[in-house]
């Protein structure tokens, strides 16, 4: 917070998220009303939103390498403000239709894809590569503070004054962050060296991964707990439309409630970003703890039992996506991060596609608690593979490559 361009930032992240947050809750009771509670509509919208990302946020990592970050930043977040005031204007004049949505949740997919991989490399160019961490953290508190207030104010609001006001509330809280990038010193940015357009630059990228076991062991259990583990916000207005009969507050309270969880598990990481690197560790006990809680959770019998069980279920799951996306960014080197994060955003989003349709499915046929029982069981079991994996190779966390005189600098650490 003693950076300024930081600071900026983070300021106006505080006040897009919870309007951000507003417009998913009210998106998703949205589509839930208009196609009569049903949840498959549900999936297929949450499919739509993040099926974008499988094309382009590998090419959106390319372009953060490429461009001015901040000013790219910009340009998405006015396309976003736009996306929000149509819905807004659709839904505030009665004729939202449901096909109306499903476009406008594809058209949000597509800013998201460019967006993340830009904010997630724009963070290292802030603060530096030393505050990384911290700086991680710290953005998930945000996120996650605004997963408290956001869904909460929502919850009564669509009982208040209907979903439509709260999408025109999200489009002028993009007017934070365009402010804060605006007003930021592009002079204090630690910047890398430009990188040259030039052909083969995606192939690059991916090859540069390919050569990190390492860093493949990570996607490879992120992909899997966020496609099939992390869908359980999915199911939640599900959860509690279907299963616990209660209304939009009674969706807003079970998502604030994961909030509280989320909320301190980003504290804490940010309390450990303080105190030295990410440790492999941590994150491959997160994703177990993940899985565990998903499936107790999964059991609880009342409302009020299922809901205090989120708690634990949204630490465990911030202490996972917080040590992964650190683990990523503190140990690639600068010229590469954009395209770095660009794949890992593929493997934290892209599964969406596949994981909110087969939520829909499974809530329809089997209930919906069931979508916490095959997703928590999944993340125990990749959980568990990953750590024999890497165990097997002798338990190194990642090494930290530093690239810019030509010479390789390995530091391996104990698990």
């Amino acid at each position: 917070m003693r950076v300024r361009n930081y600071r900026l930032f983070f300021s106006g992240q505080i006040i897009s998220n919870i309007g951000t947050w507003m417009q998913r809750i009210a998106q998703d009771w949205l589509v839930f009303t208009l196609s009569g509670n049903n949840p498959i509509a549900l999936g297929v919208a949450v499919a739509l939103q993040f099926t974008p990302t499988l094309f382009l946020s590998l090419w959106a990592g390319v372009l953060a390498d490429r461009v001015d970050k901040r000013k790219l930043l910009m340009i998405i977040q006015g396309a976003s403000c736009v996306q929000a005031v149509v819905l807004g204007v659709l839904d505030l004049s009665g004729v939202a239709a449901l096909w109306q949505v499903y476009i406008l949740c594809l058209t949000l997919g597509c800013t998201s894809a460019l967006e993340v991989p830009t904010r997630q490399s724009f963070v290292a160019e802030m603060v530096g590569r030393d505050q990384v961490t911290n700086a991680v953290a710290l953005n998930s508190t945000i996120f996650n503070m605004a997963r408290i207030v956001g869904p909460a104010i929502a919850g009564f609001a669509i009982t208040w004054v209907g979903t439509g006001w709260l999408f025109i509330a999200n489009a002028v809280s993009t007017v934070a962050v365009i402010s804060g990038l605006a007003m930021m010193d592009p002079g204090k940015l630690f910047r890398g060296a430009a990188v040259p357009r030039a052909k083969g630059q995606l192939a690059e990228g991916l090859r540069y991964v390919r050569r990190r076991s390492d860093l493949v062991t990570v996607m490879v259990l992120v992909f899997f707990v966020s496609t099939f583990g992390i869908t359980y916000f999915s199911s939640l207005p599900i959860v509690a439309a279907n299963v616990f009969h209660t209304g939009a507050d009674g969706y807003g309270l079970l998502s604030t409630l994961v909030a509280v969880g989320t909320f301190t598990g980003a504290i804490m990481s940010a309390r450990r970003g303080t105190k030295g690197r990410p440790r492999v560790r941590v994150m491959l006990l997160a994703a177990l703890a993940l899985g565990v809680f998903e499936m107790i959770t999964a059991f609880m019998p009342t409302y009020l039992s299922f809901g205090i069980g989120l708690i634990p279920l949204g630490f465990a799951t911030m202490t996972f996506l917080n040590t992964a996306n650190s683990l990523v960014q503190t140990s690639v080197s600068p010229e590469m991060r954009g395209r770095v994060m660009g794949l890992y955003v593929l493997v934290l989003i892209g599964g969406n596609p596949v994981g909110g349709p087969m939520t829909g499915w499974m809530a329809d046929a089997f209930g919906g608690r069931s979508p916490f029982y095959l997703g928590g069981a999944i993340s125990v079991l990749a959980a568990v593979v990953c750590a024999i994996v890497l165990i097997r190779r002798g338990g190194v966390n990642l090494p930290v490559r530093r690239l810019g005189t030509g010479l390789r600098i390995l530091k391996r650490d104990r698990v």
